[in-house]
């Protein structure tokens, strides 16, 4: 009986030694590291075509081990059970969850008719037929929090004005020159920045920061013929994408069972 449970014991310990075979590519730690997460890794690289693809798929691997190492060491100091990670964990996961059904709304809805694709190019030309390429005059600063030089930041009419308002307040900034191509910007601030006086410029919060730009040129670039009507099928299924969701939204808020603590309810 003693002999019997030896060779059991010792099955099912070389049962649990994996190996670097078939789908998977290495063992970290008795942890498989599977070919799907290795070509996943290469493809959020963005790999050149010209590039050595042995040297590359090595390197990726090698992230791979690294990072799976690293994780390993975050757990065993605990990491993994704190409330930081936990709440960061679950903020990850639905994020990467909604990102997921909103790909599959796109991938499932129907292709946009020829009628459809000429409404949208017609009524958002900035995008398609009258797309142009801004060259930008920036400035990039800390976002002062004193209402008086936040005053006085609103009533300037060009960048050498808002530079002045900066030095004379103590605020560094970088000052430099971009591009901007209109297809990118937002329908609803287009129209407020096409109207904009030469040289008058907006400013774009970001973080703690702020950027503001100064138009400085306008180079017609046409977005049409097969490019245009790509874009226009994408930008049609992003917005129907959208608008599937927030209609499901408003679907599952209605029959969700929800309980707020008292003083946290949303105002009628």
């Amino acid at each position: 009986m003693r002999i019997l449970c030896g060779v059991l014991l010792l099955l099912a310990c070389s049962a649990c030694d994996k190996k670097a075979e078939g789908q998977s590519v290495a063992v970290v730690n008795n942890e498989e590291i599977t070919a799907s997460e290795l070509n996943a890794e290469l493809a959020s690289a963005n790999v050149p075509r010209d590039a050595d693809k042995k040297l590359v798929t090595a390197r990726a691997l090698q992230t791979l081990i690294d990072r799976r190492l690293m994780a390993e060491q975050a757990r065993s100091d605990g990491i993994d059970r704190s409330p930081e990670f936990l709440s960061r964990q679950r903020r990850m996961t639905e994020e990467l969850l909604i990102g997921m059904l909103a790909s599959r709304q796109m991938d499932a809805g129907k292709l946009p008719t020829d009628s459809e694709i000429a409404a949208i190019q017609a009524k958002q030309p900035q995008l398609f037929a009258k797309r142009e390429v801004w060259g930008l005059d920036q400035l990039q600063y800390a976002t002062p929090t004193d209402p008086a030089v936040q005053g006085k930041i609103i009533q300037t009419k060009t960048l050498d004005e808002l530079a002045r308002v900066l030095s004379e307040s103590g605020i560094p900034f970088q000052r430099g020159r971009n591009q901007l191509s209109t297809n990118s910007i937002p329908i609803d601030m287009f129209g407020r920045l096409a109207s904009l006086a030469p040289g008058e410029p907006f400013i774009v919060p970001i973080g703690g920061r702020s950027v503001a730009s100064a138009i400085t040129a306008r180079a017609p670039a046409p977005l049409i013929g097969p490019a245009g009507r790509t874009e226009a099928v994408n930008l049609i299924r992003r917005q129907s994408g959208t608008q599937t969701l927030e209609n499901r939204l408003k679907s599952v808020r209605k029959s969700a069972k929800i309980e707020y603590k008292e003083g946290f309810a949303p105002p009628k």
